[in-house]
This record gives structure tokens, C-alpha cells and sequence, in this order.
């Protein structure tokens, strides 16, 4: 009979823990190194926030997004972004803001109709101006912290304030580094990812709330074990668990990478960047922080108690 393959063994011991410090200073210099990178390069805004031109049109079949990238590549206009939407005719483009004003938005236009030619039928030209791409950017930051906020209540509601404050910091660790890579690479930020954004916070808040329900399990059921101890326990049991639901995650996500085309590309790469770093923080940022905020015990006084190392 064939044994199953195991990538974390069934009861590990690992130190996470008494590693506490190292990886608190790691991760201080990773937000530290984020926060320069974004100051000093930026980030490389798309069209959605810089503006630009939209052009979307039918073509009498199903598009060939592929041919019309090629064509249009070759222009010299910069950013060309196609993106199907609706029905397989109809397609998207998107054009970056052209140095010139009034007129160069309608050179460009006319350029990319030439090249086009009259057999697809256009339904709409437009230009989105920077004034919209500004605000944008408002409503994206705007929905990035009002879901961290909403998941701090919650997590607070749900545990005690101490796993408010650590779930919150490790979020906040994650969308920072995740800013920070795409400022490294200089790869495009645009609506879709903030929506990777706003994933990433989901993925990880799940990650760590089961962490947290196990760490609450054991306040409860180990009662003379010291709270490091009790808390390297509860990742320990948790951490099976979490690598493989990280692990198959990410064999979608790489998938969608390689495979998926140039439109979701970026939201794949901050997904994939996201379950690495969000999985990092759910183990070894969020549980030790409980430490720093003195976490209190509670629930029964008569509960059962093991030694940690039997428990494990």
C-alpha cells in the first residue's frame, strides 16, 4: 500500500518562536526598503491612473487580440493595453496619455484606426484625463484602508483586541512589501491591482485567523505552559494546514501567470507575491506580535494542561 506523500511532517516542531526577533527585524527592513523604493521610483501607473485613451470597437469575428497587440505595438504611442470584454468581438483598448494635448490624443486616434483599417466597427473613443485618474487612485487607497480597518474590528470582536492589533500589522506588512516589489520592478499598478491588493488582505486575514483560533484553543486547554511555548505549539499544529492550501494556491496562480496573457499578468504576479508574503506573515509576524501586546489568558481555570512538547 502506497503512503501518502507528506511535505510537513504530521507533528513538526519547528522553532518558530524563539526566532521571533529575526524575522521582526527582517520584515522591518523589507517595509523599511519598500517605503524607500516607493519615495524614490514610484510606481509605474497605468492608463486607469495616469489616463489616457479608450478605444473600444467590434470586429466582425471573434478577435484575435494577439494580431491586434502586434499591430498596434508597433505604432510608437507607448502603453497599448487590449483586453476582451462582453462578447468575443468586442474588445478594449487602452492608450497612454500622449506628450501634446488635444491634438495628439486625436493623432493618436486616427493613428491606430489606420492601422486597424475599416473592418471593425468602432463604438466608442474617449479620453480619460489625469483629473479621473486621480480620483482613482483616491477610491483605491480609500478601499484598501477601509478594509483593513473592517478587518481589524472583526478580528477584535471575534479573539480580543491584542489579535486585532497583530492581524492588522501583518496586513499592513503585506500590502507594504507588495507595494514595494512593484516599485523594485517597475511592473504596471493599475485597477486590477488594487483588486490584488484587497485579495491579498482576504487571503491572509484567512490565514491568520486560523492561526488565531488554534493559538485561543490552547490559551483555553494548556494552562501552566508558558505562552511562547503555547504559541509555537499552536503554529506548529496549524502549520500543515497552511502550506498546502498556500502551496496549491499558488499552482492556480502560476498557472494564470504563464498561461493567463498579458491582461492579468500583474494581478497574477501580486497574487503570487501576496500568498508567499501574506503566508509568511500569518506564521511569523502575526503570532509573535501577540507576545509584544501582552496577551492575556483566559477561559477556565480548571481546564486541562500538557506540556507543550507532549502536546506537539
Amino acid at each position: 500500500m502506497l503512503k501518502p506523500i507528506r511535505l510537513i511532517p504530521v507533528k513538526p516542531n519547528l522553532a518558530f518562536l524563539p526566532r521571533r526577533r529575526l524575522f521582526f527585524a527582517f520584515s522591518g527592513v523589507l517595509m523599511l526598503a519598500s517605503i524607500l523604493l516607493y519615495g524614490i521610483a514610484g510606481l509605474n501607473f497605468g492608463i486607469d491612473f495616469k489616463g489616457g485613451i479608450l478605444i473600444e470597437l467590434r470586429t466582425p469575428q471573434a478577435a484575435d487580440i494577439g494580431g491586434l497587440r502586434r499591430t498596434l505595438s508597433g505604432l510608437g504611442l507607448g502603453e497599448v493595453a487590449l483586453q476582451e470584454f462582453g462578447q468575443p468581438t468586442d474588445v478594449l483598448i487602452r492608450v497612454q496619455k500622449q506628450e501634446g494635448g488635444e491634438k495628439a490624443q486625436i493623432a493618436a486616434v486616427e493613428k491606430v484606426k489606420a492601422a486597424l483599417g475599416d473592418g471593425v466597427e468602432y463604438r466608442r473613443t474617449e479620453f480619460v484625463g489625469p483629473k479621473v485618474g486621480a480620483e482613482l487612485i483616491e477610491a483605491g487607497v480609500t478601499a484598501v484602508v477601509l478594509a483593513i480597518l473592517a478587518i481589524m474590528v472583526y478580528v477584535w470582536f471575534r479573539f480580543e483586541w491584542q489579535f486585532g492589533v497583530g492581524a492588522v500589522v501583518a496586513l499592513l506588512h503585506d500590502v507594504i512589501t507588495t507595494i514595494g516589489v512593484f516599485a523594485l520592478l517597475q511592473i504596471e499598478f493599475n485597477l486590477s491591482t488594487v483588486a490584488a491588493i484587497l485579495t491579498i488582505a482576504g487571503y491572509s486575514i484567512n490565514d491568520t485567523v486560523v492561526v488565531y483560533d488554534r493559538v485561543r484553543e490552547n490559551l483555553r486547554k494548556y494552562k501552566r505552559t508558558a505562552l511562547p511555548e503555547l504559541l509555537n505549539l499552536s503554529v506548529n499544529e496549524t502549520l500543515s494546514r497552511t502550506v498546502m492550501t498556500s502551496l496549491t494556491t499558488l499552482l492556480a496562480l502560476l498557472a494564470l501567470y504563464f498561461f493567463g496573457g498579458e491582461v492579468i499578468r500583474g494581478f497574477s504576479f501580486a497574487m503570487i507575491w501576496g500568498v508567499v508574503i501574506g503566508t509568511y506573515s500569518s506564521i511569523c509576524i502575526a503570532v509573535p506580535l501577540l507576545l509584544v501586546t501582552n496577551l492575556k489568558r483566559g477561559g477556565d481555570a480548571g481546564a486541562a494542561d500538557a506540556p507543550a512538547g507532549d502536546a506537539a
